[in-house]
């Protein structure tokens, strides 16, 4: 990493109590160290900030003079966006790659996201034709004794994910559809029926290519005006 902005980094990342080597990483993804780096959304700078976030970031900031292609104006709001996040998702880092997603969809692949609700959300509200699922535990009883079962986490943080996940499912009716995990087995039938019903849905047949049988006959009719039933080959 260059040297020249590790120690603002190590400033702004003491401040705000993250990880200062994943805010390089950060830096390193979005712009690689280009102060000057504009991407086609308007983000800009070194994290790659849009005018929005960082005036919403800043609010509360005795300088409201926001410059993201200043060095230390940039890595300050975003080590405090950075901790902002990581403190709604219980300290823990998630993240999607978005070209990876898009290459498979444009394969006909299908994509599941095994994310919380507030990332659900947002991808809602950038992909608004796609299929939200909510999988619910048999009760709030059974989810404490599974995430003790995990042994994996102290008991603080265990009661930390289990106040999020109440106040999530106050986020059910934003999602498409509800499956009960009670059993594995039942649970993964109903969200794979769950997929091949919405393959079949005229709308996303016409919409986006599924790599099914619908959508082959489908497109067949729509390109070609001569076509006969004898070209399906039953």
């Amino acid at each position: 990493f260059p040297s020249k902005y590790f120690e603002t980094v190590t400033k702004y990342s003491e401040e705000y109590n993250i990880d200062p080597y994943l805010v390089l990483a950060v830096i390193k993804c979005e712009s690689n160290f280009n102060i000057n780096a504009l991407s086609q959304k308007n983000a800009k700078g070194l994290m790659q900030i849009i005018d929005s976030t960082a005036a919403e970031t800043n609010k509360n900031h005795t300088n409201q003079d926001i410059d993201l292609y200043d060095i230390d104006t940039n890595i300050r709001l975003g080590c405090k966006y950075l901790s902002s996040l990581i403190s709604k998702y219980n300290g823990n880092y998630y993240g999607t790659p978005k070209d990876k997603v898009n290459e498979y969809l444009s394969k006909g692949i299908d994509v599941i996201l095994v994310i919380e609700v507030q990332g659900a959300l947002e991808i809602k509200h950038k992909i608004p034709e796609a299929i939200f699922i909510f999988i619910m535990p048999p009760t709030m009883k059974d989810l404490i004794i599974r995430l003790k079962k995990r042994n994996t986490e102290n008991n603080d943080k265990i009661i930390e994910r289990f106040k999020k996940a109440y106040k999530e499912i106050n986020e059910l009716n934003k999602y498409n559809y509800v499956v009960v995990n009670d059993e594995i087995d039942k649970a993964t039938r109903k969200v794979n029926a769950i997929l091949e019903a919405q393959k079949c849905m005229v709308e996303r047949i016409e919409e986006v290519y599924l790599n099914n049988p619908e959508e082959e006959i489908h497109e067949l009719l729509i390109d070609d005006k001569d076509f006969k039933n004898s070209e399906l080959n039953v």
